[in-house]
């Protein structure tokens, strides 16, 4: 059952891939071979979305100056 990483998932597909994830291995029924791969599988799309949040929270907390140069949100308020 091996992926491909070439297929970048969006971060919507890796949440919702994700979710499924941790209701399988909640109910306790999945056999431990199966339930550590599930959770290694989940590590990897949390540190994705993780990492997709992070740069969109980034691109958010900027604004342009008034020379356009980009500046963090919490800089600009300052002046």
């Amino acid at each position: 059952m091996a992926k491909e990483k070439a297929v970048e998932k969006t971060f919507e597909e890796s949440l919702t891939e994700l979710e499924e994830i941790v209701q399988r291995l909640e109910r306790g029924d999945v056999p431990l071979e199966e339930a550590l791969a599930a959770f290694q599988e989940g590590m990897v799309l949390s540190k994705q979305c993780q990492d997709t949040l992070e740069k969109a929270e980034k691109t958010l907390t900027k604004v342009m100056t008034e020379n356009n140069e980009e500046v963090a949100f919490e800089e600009s308020e300052d002046n």
